[in-house]
């Protein structure tokens, strides 16, 4: 089951913006590790992404939101049987102590990035395709050239805020993925669709393939339902959907 290739897919827009900066944190930190240029080019779009993200919504709320509603949700099933209390009550502190992380954070989340006038300068003319040589931003170069210690130290200013909004995202994104158990399917000629209980929202679904199938899904969907098609990738031209049975697992998260 480990080799399974997991394929995500939200069901409202705040898991998607959710799922898009965990993809932006998981990115950044692997090439803040490393020490080449190219790697600090790489964090330094990461970063603008994500500063790009959270000037479009209020990710400070959302998360808050989110908090609140698992909170609820644990309150709920405390005194259900089978409900592990110690267990519930590390998770129920996990949630308390992210949430008053979140509110420390004074003002809108990456103001600190997002006022850099350093940062402004590289984000602008990183809107031209090519626009970030040397010639076109010579402090950026200049950044570039320092010791990795020195280019880190710069990021780490940058982004120390963030480090809160990064375990609370994938706190939640990790309480929705085990919310619920996997279960195993075929998708006839390669196609599946299920409604979903509009009383128990989905955020969340999980598809998993074994890598001995040469498929992926494209899936589509909302709070009431969805589909799933599995493509096979055609070097020739554009992907074709497959003609026989594919079996997969499907997870429909609903934390």
């Amino acid at each position: 089951m480990s080799q399974e290739m997991i394929f995500e897919h939200p069901l409202n827009e705040r898991i998607r913006t959710f799922l898009r900066l965990e993809h932006l944190f998981e990115k950044l930190d692997y090439f803040v590790a490393q020490p080449a240029q190219w790697s600090t080019r790489a964090a330094i779009e990461c970063l603008l992404d994500i500063v790009a993200i959270t000037a479009r919504a209020d990710i400070k709320t959302e998360l808050l939101k989110e908090i609140d509603r698992n909170l609820s949700t644990l309150a709920r099933v405390r005194n259900q049987p089978g409900v592990d209390p110690t267990a519930l009550k590390e998770v129920f502190g996990e949630l308390e102590r992210a949430a008053s992380d979140i509110h420390e954070i004074n003002g809108q989340i990456c103001s600190r990035a997002r006022d850099d006038s350093f940062l402004k300068a590289v984000a602008q003319r990183s809107s031209i395709p090519g626009g970030a040589c040397s010639f076109d931003v010579p402090l950026y170069h200049h950044f570039l050239t320092q010791p990795v210690e020195q280019r880190r130290a710069r990021i780490d200013g940058w982004t120390d805020e963030m480090h809160s909004v990064s375990q609370a995202i994938r706190l939640v994104l990790s309480l929705a993925r085990t919310s619920a158990r996997p279960r195993k399917l075929v998708a006839p000629e390669a196609f599946f669709q299920e409604a979903l209980d509009t009383q128990a929202p989905a955020q969340l679904l999980r598809v998993a393939i074994t890598p001995d199938w040469p498929v992926y899904p494209e899936i589509s969907g909302h709070k009431n339902r969805f589909s799933i098609r599995f493509m096979q990738a055609n070097q020739a031209g554009r992907p074709l959907q497959a003609q026989e049975d594919v079996p997969f697992m499907l997870t429909c998260c609903v934390f």
